[in-house]
C-alpha cells in the first residue's frame, strides 16, 4: 500500500502496530503484536506459530475470528516488508476475549480506552502535519517556529497554546529557565548556529532547558528539532530507534552533559525525511515518551 498510515500504541511498553485502511476507513491491528503482548513473548517465530495454533483452534470452534483476518504489510524483524495477519477493532476484542491469558481483561480495558483526551486529540493533529501544507510554512530553528508548532498541536486544547509561559515551572526538582530571563534566553537560543549536527543538538538541548511553554514542550520541540535537521542536513530522527528509558535518562543528563543524548540522536538519524511511516512512528514515540514518567519533559 503506497503511503499507508502506520500507528503504534504501547501496551506494557510493547509495540502494538496498526495500519489505516482508506477504502474501509478503519484501523487494522497486527495480530502477532496482540499475541505477543498477551503471551508476554517477544520472539517473532514463537508468536507466529502460536497464532497458527490459535487460529486453527478458533476455526474448529466455529469462532469467526479464525476466519476473518486479512493481511497488510508490516516490517518483519529482518527489516523487510511482509504480509501479516490483521484484525479490525471488533476482531481484536473478540480475540482477546478468547485468549488464555491473565492479561486479557487488562488488555481489553487498555484497548477500548477512549482517546478523547488532550494528548489523544493533540496526537491526531500531529499525524495530520505530514499531509498539511503548514509543515512547509513553519519557520525553522526560530522561537516563532516553535510557537507555531505548539499552537498547532495544542490550539483549542490549552488556552496557552503557542504562548511563551509567564510562570516559573519545575520538574523532578529541576527548575527550568526563570521567567524573568526567559525572553533573553530564547533570543540567545535562536541565535545559536545550526550548521552541523553537534550545533543543532546543542540548540535542541538548550531549548529543552528553557522549556518555553507551560505544557507540551517535549512534543513540540522534537518536531522543531526534526525540521532543523531536515533543512540543514537533509536528515531527521527515526524516534522508533530510541528507547524511552534511554531517551528520558539522556535528556535528564543533558542539562550538565549532552554527550549521551547526542549519541542517541546521531545513532537514529535517517535520510528518509519524506517517509510517511518514519514520521507517523516518530509521532507515536514522541507521545509515548510523555506517558507517566516524564523526566525534564512536558
Amino acid at each position: 500500500m503506497p503511503n499507508q498510515k502506520i500507528s503504534i500504541r504501547f501496551f506494557d511498553d510493547t509495540e502494538v502496530r496498526a495500519v489505516w485502511d482508506d477504502e474501509h476507513a478503519k484501523w487494522w491491528f497486527s495480530v502477532l503484536d496482540i499475541v505477543g503482548v498477551l503471551r508476554g513473548e517477544t520472539d517473532y517465530e514463537k508468536n507466529r506459530n502460536y497464532w497458527k495454533y490459535m487460529k486453527a483452534k478458533l476455526k474448529r470452534e466455529n469462532n469467526q475470528v479464525g476466519s476473518v483476518t486479512t493481511q497488510f504489510k508490516f516490517s518483519a524483524p529482518d527489516g523487510k516488508k511482509r504480509l501479516a495477519n490483521v484484525l479490525d477493532y471488533d476482531g481484536i476484542i473478540e480475540l482477546a476475549k478468547n485468549f488464555p491469558s491473565k492479561k486479557a481483561n487488562r488488555f481489553i480495558e487498555w484497548f477500548t480506552f477512549s482517546d478523547e483526551t488532550i494528548d489523544g486529540k493533540s496526537k491526531s493533529k500531529a499525524y495530520a502535519l505530514f499531509d498539511s501544507s503548514l509543515l512547509d510554512t513553519l519557520e525553522v530553528g526560530t522561537v516563532k517556529g516553535l510557537q507555531q508548532i505548539h499552537g498547532y498541536l495544542f490550539g483549542g486544547l490549552y488556552a496557552f497554546a503557542g504562548q511563551i509561559r509567564t510562570l516559573n515551572i519545575a520538574k523532578g526538582g529541576f527548575r527550568f529557565a526563570p521567567v524573568e530571563f526567559l525572553v533573553n534566553t530564547l533570543e540567545s537560543i535562536e541565535e545559536m548556529p545550526e550548521n552541523i549536527f553537534d550545533e543543532i543538538a546543542d540548540k535542541y538541548v538548550e531549548m529543552n532547558v528553557a522549556h518555553p511553554f507551560m505544557e507540551g514542550n517535549g512534543r513540540s520541540t522534537r518536531i522543531w528539532l526534526d525540521l532543523i535537521l531536515k533543512k540543514r542536513l537533509a536528515l531527521c530522527v527515526d524516534w522508533s530507534k530510541i528507547d524511552k528509558k534511554s531517551y528520558l535518562t539522556a535528556m535528564e543528563k543533558s542539562v550538565t552533559n549532552p554527550v549521551e543524548i547526542k549519541n542517541l540522536l546521531q545513532s537514529a538519524l535517517t535520510d528518509k525525511i519524506h517517509d510517511r511511516e518514519v514520521f507517523m512512528k516518530g509521532v507515536d514515540y514522541s507521545y509515548y515518551y510523555e506517558q507517566e514518567d516524564d523526566i525534564l519533559e512536558g
